[in-house]
C-alpha cells in the first residue's frame, strides 16, 4: 500500500471513530456530526480518486 493511500485510510478511520463517539453521546452535537460526515466523505472521495488513477508505467 502506498504511503498516501495508507495515510488517507488512517484519516478516514479516525474520522469514523470520532463520528461514532459523537453519535453515541447522550446529547450529540448535530453540527459536529454534519462536519465529521463531510470530512469523512472528502477522505473517501480522495481515496477513490487515488485508487482509480492509472499508474504510470
Amino acid at each position: 500500500m502506498k504511503a498516501r493511500t495508507f495515510r488517507l485510510t488512517q484519516i478516514h478511520q479516525r474520522i469514523d471513530e470520532r463520528l461514532r463517539v459523537e453519535l453515541h453521546k447522550r446529547m450529540p452535537d448535530h453540527f459536529e456530526i454534519s462536519r465529521l460526515k463531510t470530512m469523512k466523505l472528502r477522505a473517501k472521495q480522495a481515496l477513490h480518486r487515488l485508487v482509480a488513477r492509472p499508474n504510470p508505467a
